[in-house]
């Protein structure tokens, strides 16, 4: 384990409380601290990005399933992609293959950057469709093989103490990013009325994200090297199988992710459901992308300074349970609005539904921190990356085609059946939320490992 090389300041130690000194330990590790950093910059710029997308998407083609296609797009290379992923960071330079999908991915944001600065906005659509479709499937390549590679790399960067707070605030990173990211990037689209200045802010990030990667001083041990075989490529799928704890975990949060978001239809809630106010475009759409990853921090700095959970498992099932009700109340309000029965007034039921995500956002860090902690204590160092190959595969793709599903049934419930965008909008979250409680229920009676589940260390 790597072992940091800046000591405590003991002129601070008398000021700080022993939780408080237990709680940030973990910053006293410069790589561990570089590392977050970075991760955070670069994930600040790919949520500036997606908001963007989605909203560049939407205004250009009117259509959910358009927003629909963006995830189907991501999640095709997921699939085929993540067992030579999963092989290679067990196989390389885990640091390398880092940098590299750093890369490719401030790439992908300069050529949308120009797609999106050259081709008019009222003009050549099924163009620009094709242009960022094809950019896309070119960025779920990249993360297939950045995530394996991101999540084992991380634990080699703290001691086992460490790793459940290291994964906390990992995730608060990533929250906060998404907190800033749409805020700031539906700021930008008010201001400057397109999408590629938010794509060149993105190139931006991802070089200062390579730059501070390259200056961490681990470097991943790479094992002898072993025949590429279809033993060794599907050993990751055969170690999750048998470990019903992880497989569990996986699936559960899986199908809530396939069936409970709502964050794809966000445009036409934001536009056509509950806008903000008048003259505020992209403004509505990025407070409501913020919402959920502002719970999320809420409840990250919960964790942070509390002992590890002592009944995890049904605190797990309990949080999914909750993000799926809430869910249902998210479309429902709306429902009532759009409905007239309590009509909107000043934009009261904007921050009704701002502040249902929020709850959202709250009970899914609770999933993310007990899952992304259980696949890597109970992985072996030498098989990390292909399990967290496996958990990217399950939670990339149900990211991703729940965001198609969403699409789909928008497109179902709305204009195919002779309803309107919104409508459809509404439908297509309230199901997927009893979807999500029939998830939980069928989870917590085909593993009652889960249950069981107590200290999570």
């Amino acid at each position: 384990m790597h072992e940091t090389d800046s000591q405590e300041d003991p002129t601070l130690t008398p000021t700080l409380p022993a939780a408080g000194r237990q709680t940030y330990a973990v910053f006293r590790n410069a790589d561990f601290t570089r590392y977050l950093v970075a991760r955070f910059i670069a994930a600040l710029g790919m949520q500036m990005m997606v908001t963007a997308l989605d909203w560049e998407i939407y205004k250009r083609t009117h259509s959910g399933l358009a927003l629909g296609f963006v995830g189907l797009s991501l999640m095709v290379p997921m699939i085929l992609c993540t067992l030579p992923a999963g092989h290679l960071a067990d196989r390389r330079n885990r640091k390398s293959i880092i940098l590299g999908s750093t890369l490719v991915l401030a790439g992908v944001s300069l050529g949308l950057t120009l797609t999106s600065a050259f081709i008019a906005l009222d003009q050549n659509v099924a163009l620009f469709q094709l242009f960022v479709y094809a950019l896309l499937v070119v960025i779920g390549v990249a993360r297939t093989f950045l995530w394996p590679a991101s999540a084992a790399f991380v634990t080699a960067l703290v001691s086992r103490e460490e790793l459940p707070r290291a994964i906390t605030f990992n995730s608060g990173a990533f929250q906060l990013s998404c907190v800033l990211g749409p805020s700031a990037a539906g700021v930008l689209i008010w201001l400057t009325h397109g999408a590629w200045p938010v794509y060149a802010i993105n190139v931006v990030a991802g070089l200062v994200c390579f730059a501070l990667i390259a200056g961490i001083r681990h470097e991943h041990k790479i094992p002898p090297r072993e025949p590429v075989s279809l033993k060794s490529l599907i050993t990751g799928f055969q170690f999750v199988y048998k470990n019903k704890i992880i497989l569990g975990t996986i699936t559960l949060d899986m199908f809530a992710v396939l069936l409970g978001g709502a964050v794809t239809l966000l445009p036409i809630f934001a536009e056509e459901i509950i806008p903000l106010h008048n003259g505020a475009e992209g403004v509505g759409l990025g407070l409501l992308r913020a919402a959920i990853p502002i719970g999320a921090i809420l409840c990250v700095f919960f964790l942070a300074h509390r002992p590890p959970l002592q009944k995890a498992g049904r605190t797990l099932l309990l949080c999914v349970a909750i993000f799926g009700a809430a869910t249902i109340l998210f479309g429902l309000a709306n429902r009532l609005c759009l409905g007239g029965i309590f009509p909107a007034a000043d934009g009261v039921w904007f921050w009704v539904a701002f502040g249902l995500m929020a709850l959202c956002g709250v009970v899914d860090n609770v999933s993310v921190v007990v899952r992304a902690t259980l696949v890597q204590l109970l992985t072996p160092d030498e098989k990390r990356g292909r399990v967290s190959a496996v958990n990217s595969l399950f939670i990339g793709t149900s990211n991703e085609l729940g965001g198609f599903e969403s699409g789909v049934t928008q497109h179902l419930f709305g204009p195919v059946l002779g309803n309107t965008m919104a409508t459809g909008a509404i439908l297509s979250v309230v199901v997927g939320g009893f979807g999500t409680l029939v998830v939980v229920l069928v989870v917590a009676w085909l593993w009652p490992e889960i249950r069981r589940y107590g200290k999570l260390s």
